[in-house]
């Protein structure tokens, strides 16, 4: 146990101390089961006549008394905070019933089993919340940070925004920051699930719980520890089993009527065949069997196995599809997912890469198109804008030589006017063309695609075609969510029309709307949920922040997403690939199952054991084993759903 507390010093008084408390009372369960075994042996033994009468009853009592005590003791907690009709009171009126009426056995086992399965079902739920923490929470507890011209070791809290921190080959990244020098490969598969190395640049962002697999690698801190986006998850996680799903809602409200109904009905098993024997003389009323009967009912009425299963499925759920790269912020997601019918994306950063790539280049009157590359190069070597660093990019691969540029202007919204090789050079929109009074081909206005016009001392020269890169998984995406039976998906972006309806085209999607303004979203959006439609909505930009909070279902991409639509959103892709919003469907679906089968499970086996117990054809142990068993059979039921989810 002191290895498990100096493992992780934030949990080491509770895990010691849980422990502790484990062995202790599994030892009290332990010497219960054997004084109940060995009763039993002793009472049905031939010649073995001193275990009877008193004998007998003090050994059963002593046998009930280290599990008995703990549940009464839970009982009068809840009483205490005003819930009278609980499970723990309804068990400790049952055995202590029992051993009234003289079963001694029955009552000891009632107790014994009742623990040995909430042991089980406490620690199938630690377990389920221990596998997302241990998975999600893979810092290292320290790291070498540069200070005073010297490495030092020391906790990942204590170190500050823009100091330098140093990662060996193998090691994990405790804080987010960014690259300092060179590339490295990195394996994310804590964050993202996937298992294929990452290759960062110099000044790319590096998140904590990345491991460095290839070289030692230095990076300058830009958030705090707690702020990390590895602390972000495990926040999100820890809060996600606070937000209910409507099950859970509902068996908690059920309970609150269940079990002071169970009360009820258990005592008019007892009261309804007195009265009736008042009033027919043939009728006789025998105390202790209508009395056990009712004992039997409470027994097998206990509903823990709906407490539980129910709460744990959810948190299955949630865990199976983060370790997948998909976070749900709570149990109430991951249902209403089930009920979406129809999915709307952003183009930009959402389907596509976010990155331009220079697709074809046109020329006119003889000049040739590495010529044209060449002048728009020029021109926009200063510009860290996603168009110039694209056009540099195709320029390097092409082996065209980029001439020193003089006397830069920038036009507003138009695009760059430079001195190249002694010649004005015109890069831009067909705006800025206009703005000069260069006539150029009509073709520019309606083509599709990202066009950079270049016009060398005032004659029109050519067009540089670009265009955003489809996300590897875009076609994936919308023909996977067809698969799973979605209504309808749809496109909508800030792009002009015809660029939309062809990027559309290519993955497979009929609906796209583009030349939409923020609140045109809004206001499709709208329209949508206005026409009974079930929306969710993917996005990863900032003034997506509104629509993602708009819809029923909010799904921001996480890895290049802006803070504000991850914290809008109900549900984050931590992978950035738009085919884990049908992996996020898969697990509402596969949890909603599950959850269901619980439900069915518990109620039907219950009612049947119920009406036996009435009719005094079941006795305290087939109560006993029925109420363990159940709960057992749904904890394990919800703890597959671990198993279930996959990409």
């Amino acid at each position: 146990m002191e290895r498990c507390c100096t493992q992780n010093r934030k949990h080491a008084a509770g895990c010691c101390g849980k422990g502790g408390r484990e062995r202790i009372f599994g030892g009290r369960m332990g010497v219960s089961l054997a004084m109940l075994a060995a009763g039993l042996v002793l009472g049905n033994v031939e010649g073995v006549g001193f275990f009877q009468g008193g004998v007998e009853f003090a050994w059963y009592v002593l046998a009930y008394l280290p599990v008995g005590l703990q549940v009464w003791k839970e009982a009068w907690g809840e009483i205490r905070k005003g819930d009278v009709f609980n499970e723990f009171t309804l068990m400790s009126l049952a055995s202590v019933g029992a051993l009234g009426i003289g079963e001694y056995p029955e009552a000891v086992a009632v107790m014994l089993f009742y623990s040995i399965g909430e042991a089980f079902q406490e620690r199938a739920v630690d377990r389920a919340k221990r596998n997302i923490s241990d998975l999600l929470d893979v810092r290292p507890e320290t790291v070498d940070v540069l200070r005073e011209g010297e490495w030092r070791s020391v906790h990942p809290q204590e170190v500050m925004v823009g100091e330098v921190i140093e990662v060996k080959t193998g090691g994990r990244v405790p804080l987010d920051g960014a690259l300092i020098e060179g590339k490295a490969s990195f394996d994310t598969a804590a964050l993202t699930g996937e298992s294929v190395p990452r290759t960062i640049r110099q000044d790319e962002e590096v998140l904590a719980g990345m491991i460095v697999t290839d070289r030692v690698i230095r990076m300058q801190v830009t958030r705090p520890y707690a702020e990390s986006a590895l602390s972000r998850i495990l926040e999100m996680v820890e809060h996600a089993s606070e937000r209910k799903a409507p099950a859970e809602l509902f068996i908690r409200k059920f309970a609150r009527v269940y079990t002071p109904a169970v009360f009820g009905l258990a005592v008019l098993i007892v009261v309804v065949p007195w009265v009736w024997s008042l009033a027919h003389a043939g009728f006789v009323f025998e105390v202790s069997e209508w009395l056990y009967r009712a004992l039997v009912f409470l027994v097998i009425s206990c509903p823990c196995a709906l407490v539980v299963s129910i709460p744990l499925g959810y948190f299955s759920g949630i865990g199976a599809a983060s370790r997948l790269g998909v976070l749900f912020k709570g149990g109430n997601y991951l249902h209403a997912i089930t009920k979406i019918d129809t999915v709307v994306f952003d183009k930009t950063g959402t389907l596509t890469k976010g990155v331009f790539e220079v697709q074809a280049v046109e020329t006119t009157g003889g000049i040739t198109a590495g010529e044209v590359v060449a002048w728009v190069a020029a021109s926009e070597q200063h510009s860290t804008h996603p168009i110039a660093r694209a056009v540099a990019r195709y320029a390097e691969r092409q082996g065209i030589r980029v001439e020193e540029v003089a006397d830069v202007e920038e036009v507003a919204g138009c695009g760059l006017r430079a001195k190249v090789g002694g010649k004005e050079v015109l890069a831009g929109n067909t705006r800025l063309l206009e703005n000069y009074g260069v006539a150029y081909p009509a073709e520019l206005r309606t083509g599709e695609g990202t066009m950079v016009a270049c016009a060398v001392e005032g004659q029109y020269a050519g067009y540089l075609l670009l265009a955003d890169c489809l996300k590897d998984d875009a076609v994936q995406a919308v023909a996977d969510l067809k698969v799973a039976g979605i209504r309808e998906v749809e496109i909508l972006s800030g792009d002009r029309q015809a660029i939309v309806s062809a990027f559309a085209t290519r993955v497979g999607v009929a609906a796209a709307y583009g030349d939409l303004l923020p609140e045109g979203k809004v206001a499709h959006i709208e329209a949508l949920r206005e026409a009974g439609r079930r929306v969710a909505f993917v996005g990863d930009g900032m003034n997506d922040a509104p629509v993602l909070a708009l819809s029923d279902v909010g799904i921001a991409m996480g890895g290049l997403g802006s803070d504000a639509a991850i914290e809008t959103a109900d549900v984050v892709i931590q992978t950035d690939q738009p085919s884990r919003v049908a992996t996020a469907v898969r697990a509402g679906r596969v949890t909603l199952r599950v959850v269901w089968q619980n439900i069915v499970l518990a109620f039907g086996v219950k009612f049947a054991v119920l009406l036996l117990g009435a009719w005094g054809m079941a006795t305290m142990w087939e109560a006993v084993f029925a109420d363990v068993g159940v709960a057992l059979l749904a904890v394990l039921n919800a703890v597959r759903i671990q198993r279930m989810i996959k990409i």
